[in-house]
């Protein structure tokens, strides 16, 4: 049987069972696309909770409607588990697990090839599969190829091997997974076929590039550009702070070029899932090949810093008003990594509430999309959202702008808020002409 056709007319006719390993940020909406046109889909995930909700119908991200995934497990068209002995039911198997950083700043594939070995172990003909990850480029055909084909099948004839990178943009109005073009890539020609056809069904337009190196560089150009960029407004509005110049002024100023300029803006940190780990993936790989790679590491440097420069501003804000910042009391607004989402991966303002505790302040937050904090990779605390009001502004020394969600009212922190280290331009320029606000 010639397994190209064989799963090419599976997807085609959409009966193709697509099995998506890792149900978080990018495979849960993911899940919902192939579901929306009409694919049987089979969801695998580590965390028992998740697993859970899913086969109750629950969504557990906020921008994923629980009542479209409630009408799919009725309907049997959604499943939910942690079984990988039901990786061999599925014909695309699309990998979107975390690829994280070690505490060198190294590479951590331990999640993408541990899936693989457990692929590899149930791999049978007429598979695709395909890698969603973020990771360096030679990743999926130096390090997952030789551990699939430890299974005796071939690659381009009996099974099918591709990389199409995520694009996930969480709580953007404008573009959901199905609208955004998507790059797909192959390790054969046969296998990039597939992986088009796969993709052709669930997005508006495929981009296919000439191998899977191609395609996971791509990943890595796109997030790296946003790193770099960054961190120049980031160095730009220290400098500009001395110069007494308002760095988001300039910027409004400098976006009314039609061509030539592309407005980015300063902030705390970087935080998500892709732009403060990506550019490092290929700052390890590119020494193999003897090149340091100074410009990103520079750029890295700087946006690493920011939540270092926001609590020193803070804590030469309180110097000034007369309160040391041992005891001081002091609320974080927003640990979201981007506005108006509950997605709280690697962002700044963890950082700033360990390095605020660590030189004695008490610190609490608020934010309207996460009621709590849990334990993880960046969070060290367990801690529950306050509520923001007249009455509790009172009880605090300090109010710190991490995270600018639009449903937070910024004019009751320019009215009440004793102090407020602004590092969104939130409260725009009144709040420093009233003299209670800091910008950071």
């Amino acid at each position: 049987m010639n397994q190209t056709n064989y799963l090419l007319d599976l997807i085609h006719t959409r009966q193709a069972l697509v099995g998506i390993i890792g149900l978080g940020y990018v495979g849960l909406p993911l899940a919902r696309e192939f579901l929306k046109a009409g694919f049987p889909v089979l969801g695998f995930d580590i965390d028992e909770k998740k697993v859970q909700m899913l086969q109750r119908g629950e969504s557990y991200i906020k921008h994923v409607e629980g009542s479209f995934l409630l009408e799919k497990v009725k309907s049997e068209k959604l499943k939910a588990t942690n079984d990988y002995d039901r990786l061999e039911e599925a014909d695309a198997l699309v990998i979107c697990v975390p690829t994280p950083l070690g505490k060198h700043r190294e590479p951590d594939l331990s999640y993408v090839l541990n899936t693989t070995r457990e692929i590899a172990k149930r791999l049978r003909k007429g598979q695709v599969v395909v890698l969603e990850s973020t990771t360096y480029p030679g990743t999926t055909d130096e390090e997952m190829l030789p551990i699939l084909e430890e299974s005796g099948l071939k690659v381009g004839e009996d099974f099918f091997l591709g990389y199409s990178p995520e694009r996930e943009d969480p709580g953007n109005k404008n573009f959901s997974t199905g609208t955004i073009p998507k790059v797909v890539s192959g390790i054969t020609e046969n296998c990039l076929q597939v992986v088009k056809a796969l993709y052709d069904q669930v997005v508006v337009q495929t981009v296919p590039v000439s191998s899977t190196r191609v395609a996971e560089a791509t990943k890595i150009l796109e997030n790296t550009y946003r790193a770099v960029n960054i961190a120049l407004v980031n160095e730009l509005k220290m400098v500009f702070e001395r110069m007494g110049i308002d760095v988001w002024e300039v910027i409004e100023a400098a976006k009314t070029k039609p061509f030539g300029f592309q407005a980015f803006y300063p902030g705390p940190g970087l935080g998500g899932h892709c732009i403060p780990i990506d550019p490092f993936y290929l700052t390890w790989k590119a020494k193999e090949y003897d090149i340091h790679t100074r410009f990103i590491e520079l750029a890295g440097q700087i946006n690493t810093n920011m939540p270092y420069y926001v609590v020193e501003k803070t804590i030469r804000a309180l110097n000034e008003r007369g309160v040391p910042i041992k005891g001081a009391r002091i609320l974080i607004v927003g640990v979201a990594y981007k506005p108006d989402v509950d997605d709280d991966r690697e962002s700044p303002a963890f950082v700033i509430m360990e390095l605020l505790e660590r030189a004695g302040a008490v610190v609490d937050y608020h934010d309207p999309h996460i009621p709590r904090l849990r334990l993880g990779r960046r969070c060290r605390v367990t801690k529950e959202s306050v509520p923001l009001s007249e009455q509790t502004l009172g009880g605090y020394h300090c109010v710190v702008v991490v995270t600018d969600h639009s449903a937070v009212d910024y004019s009751l922190l320019r009215e009440k808020a004793m102090l407020v280290v602004d590092t969104r331009n939130a409260l725009g320029v009144m709040g420093v002409k009233n003299g209670n606000v800091v910008k950071a």
